[in-house]
């Protein structure tokens, strides 16, 4: 008996010697996230303009919404005597599509459609995003950059590290004599950038592996996208940094830095850059791609 009653002592005094600890999380002033990937398929009449953007949290924390003072998207052909001016300008303003979304498009209020022609779409077409937020201004630059149709999607039968792996078997054909690049959808999340510097003009063909469970009459779509040199190596090592963490535009990585720049007090949006405000940037990329979709049904 007297041994029962020490060990219920005991118990109580380990339960009554437990502290409660405060892990104190860094905090950091929080910063504009700009989504803005613009998907375009030219077979449709519009480009679907869709700006979303949040702000950096402490950690554990989801990044919440924010509003813009304003945006607006400027787009042209590079000036051949100075590229870095546009020359057939054309704007489209923006408007939050539901109070409280974070989520920026064409204007429908506007006395003027501002909606963006496929048609209006040339190789060399530049687009230039200028929003206000909080006081400050941001704009990023970024070139039309367009992309081949795959030529082949099937299952294949292979493993990579676990049986459970899926294999997808996709097929492109380079474009001769250019600087490609490629940025591939997975969906789920999962993203691949690749480079044509060793296939240049050649068809090729690489295996993509699923590690996760897919049930047999599931369907995945399959999409592959146009990119700049800046753009694929800022999705190359967004791919590389998050890994098996949620997808590439979940949670930015503080230290990628996208193409969206301070732009603040400068007098001329058409030409700008952060060299002189290392610390002044916010997080995000504003892209606009050509893309081709394909549906897979997994065996």
């Amino acid at each position: 008996m007297r041994y029962k009653y020490f060990i219920l002592g005991l118990l109580v005094a380990l339960v009554g010697c437990e502290d409660v600890i405060d892990v104190e999380v860094p905090t950091t002033t929080p910063r504009l996230i700009v989504n803005g990937l613009l998907r375009v398929d030219e077979s449709q009449e519009f480009i679907p303009v869709e700006i979303k953007v949040t702000e950096t949290t402490n950690f554990f924390e989801e990044n919440p919404v924010t509003q813009l003072e304003s945006a607006i998207i400027i787009y042209g052909q590079p000036n051949p005597d100075a590229p870095e001016l546009l020359d057939n300008l054309a704007t489209s303003s923006l408007a939050e599509s539901t109070p409280g979304s974070g989520i920026y498009i064409p204007d429908p209020t506007f006395d003027v459609d501002q909606r963006i022609r496929t048609s209006a779409l040339l190789p060399n077409t530049v687009f230039i995003l200028i929003v206000d937020h909080k006081g400050r201004r941001y704009a990023s630059r970024t070139p039309y950059s367009k992309t081949v149709p795959m030529d082949n999607l099937v299952q294949g039968d292979e493993t990579l590290f676990d049986e459970d792996d899926t294999e997808i078997k996709i097929t492109i054909s380079d474009v001769q004599d250019e600087d490609n690049f490629y940025v591939f959808d997975f969906g789920f999340g999962e993203y691949l950038a690749l480079d044509d510097q060793f296939i240049d003009g050649q068809q090729f063909e690489f295996s993509y592996f699923y590690q996760k469970d897919l049930e047999p009459g599931q369907q995945v779509e399959i999409s592959i996208m146009g990119a700049d040199l800046q753009f694929f190596n800022y999705m190359d090592l967004l791919v590389e940094q998050t890994q098996n963490d949620g997808g590439v535009f979940e949670t930015p990585t503080a230290t990628v830095r996208g193409n969206v720049f301070d732009i603040t007090g400068l007098d001329n949006t058409l030409i700008f850059d952060n060299v002189n405000r290392p610390e002044d940037f916010p997080l995000g990329y504003f892209a606009v791609v050509e893309e081709f979709k394909q549906n897979l049904t997994i065996e």
